[in-house]
């Protein structure tokens, strides 16, 4: 599913003394997100961001590495939000978790896009959201948010390959559900939709008792999934 985005890290952060580097990355990640990284030229991110091109290289050394560190950025601010969630244990309030997957919507965008264009670079950003995962959800599980796993780091990389694919697929989850995960002007409401199932599986679950042991009697060796006892 989208993610969190921390307060603060909306690209609109009006009354902050920022610096150059942060308004390059805000308007790379703008940018890039609604043209791609191809249709992007630094000029083009230079106009957004007040600066002159000398400075984005200053910073950045070239195009590539932009787009590097705002990959970086973009799982920086996802880690950070997470986080946040997270860490409110059983008091997590779901409709400012909602709020901040509205304010993360740029970030959203960017994500969407850059994974759609692939790249060398893609198993690297892949890779740190799942160790961020990783972290976060063993954080969730010692609050008492989410139900431990024998299966933790698989169960890690499902969600959120699950995650990113819906996002990548975000035109056809309008389509089917008029859900649009980057419609900045859409309320956070309007995710109920999707959230609504999402929220039924991962608490009710799917299988009716009984389904789960013929799964495990199915790819019953060492490393497979453990019957309950």
């Amino acid at each position: 599913m989208p993610h969190d985005d921390p307060a603060g890290s909306r690209g609109d952060r009006s009354g902050v003394d920022r610096s150059g580097a942060d308004r390059i990355l805000d308007a790379a990640i703008s940018r890039f997100g609604a043209d791609g990284v191809t249709g992007t030229s630094l000029k083009t991110i230079a106009v957004e961001a007040g600066v002159s091109q000398a400075l984005i290289l200053h910073h950045f050394g070239s195009k590539d590495r932009l787009h590097q560190a705002c990959d970086e950025h973009v799982v920086r601010l996802v880690r950070q939000g997470k986080e946040s969630s997270m860490g409110q244990g059983a008091q997590l309030d779901p409709l400012q978790s909602l709020r901040q997957i509205e304010d993360s919507r740029p970030l959203l965008r960017y994500l969407a896009r850059t994974l759609s264009e692939g790249g060398d670079h893609i198993a690297h950003l892949i890779d740190e959201m799942v160790a961020d995962a990783e972290a976060y959800t063993g954080a969730a599980v010692e609050a008492g948010l989410i139900k431990p796993s024998a299966h933790s780091r698989e169960r890690v990389i499902v969600l959120t390959l699950w995650s990113l694919g819906s996002l990548v697929l975000h035109e056809h989850m309008n389509r089917l559900l008029g859900v649009d995960f980057l419609d900045t002007e859409a309320p956070p409401e309007s995710l109920a939709p999707y959230m609504l199932p999402v929220v039924e599986l991962f608490t009710q679950g799917l299988f009716e008792p009984g389904t789960l042991d013929r799964f495990a009697d199915a790819f019953d060796t060492p490393d497979g999934p453990r019957k309950e006892q």
